[in-house]
């Protein structure tokens, strides 16, 4: 990944570099204003317990950072779920209540609306973000484990293709900053969960003889997602940042508790200039 910040608050992906018609972004713990240790510095979720007026500086700061200013940044209140919510031009037409109620249990947002700065608030979960060059599309995807092997992922994809035609092979997908298998250390039950799905455990699970605990790769159920949408691997980019290892850098609430900070990831549509 390389640094948007000079104070490293910003990191981006290089699979978009060449594509300056859309922003994209992860944010770090540093260079913000929360003061709070769990949720210093950078915390831009508003859904974490931290300061509100903190929260607010760290998302004026994040939407100065961008290269063009978005009309909208957009957070929906993530419950670990499946629901794909498709954000219209109508959208911002709607009063704030009516904006919120729709963003309520939704764990992965798409768009084809440029200015509509699209994000999903994670600290250990896997973040991915969604770019089809072809239809000028975009989406992010919160894929904790209950939403990877529920499906969250492929659903996104689905409705991608539903709503707007998105076909794998003109999808760039990135897989952000969340803890790595080594450190996802599970319980019997969820490893249960992910056989009973079919996945292949031998590819996204191994047992650790000394500990007597699974651990489970995230990354590569979520990559296998991608793959078998039809997205090439070569148009996948995977961040190989664990947050649970580098928590100084990236918020983790297995280090820091569920009241912390979130690391946010992000994508938008650049409006065309005329």
């Amino acid at each position: 990944m390389i640094s948007l910040t000079e104070d490293k608050a910003m990191l981006g992906y290089e699979l978009y570099d060449s594509y300056p018609n859309i922003a994209c972004f992860v944010t770090t713990r540093m260079g913000g204003f929360s003061k709070d240790d769990a949720y210093s510095t950078f915390n831009c979720s508003p859904f974490s317990g931290d300061d509100e007026v903190a929260v607010q500086r760290n998302q004026l700061k994040l939407c100065n950072s961008l290269p063009q200013q978005p009309e909208v940044l957009i957070i929906p209140h993530q419950v670990h779920g499946t629901v794909v919510r498709c954000l219209k031009s109508d959208f911002m037409d709607l009063d704030a209540n009516s904006r919120q109620l729709l963003l309520e249990g939704v764990d992965a947002l798409i768009t084809n609306v440029e200015g509509y700065c699209i994000c999903v608030s994670t600290a250990d979960c896997v973040p991915v973000v969604l770019y089809d060059r072809k239809k000028a599309v975009v989406g992010v995807v919160h894929a904790g484990w209950r939403g990877t092997v529920a499906g969250i992922l492929a659903e996104t994809l689905h409705q991608m293709n539903v709503s707007f035609g998105t076909q794998g092979e003109d999808v760039l997908a990135c897989i952000g900053p969340s803890i790595s298998c080594t450190s996802f250390e599970v319980g019997q039950e969820v490893y249960d969960a992910f056989f009973r799905q079919g996945y292949p455990m031998e590819r996204i699970s191994f047992f650790n003889e000394q500990t007597g605990k699974y651990h489970l790769d995230l990354w590569e159920a979520n990559r296998m997602a991608l793959i078998d949408f039809g997205v090439p691997d070569v148009q996948i980019q995977l961040a190989g940042i664990c947050t649970f290892a580098r928590h100084e850098e990236f918020f983790s609430a297995r280090r820091l508790g569920i009241l912390s900070g979130r690391i946010l990831s992000g994508i938008m549509l650049n409006k065309t200039l005329k």
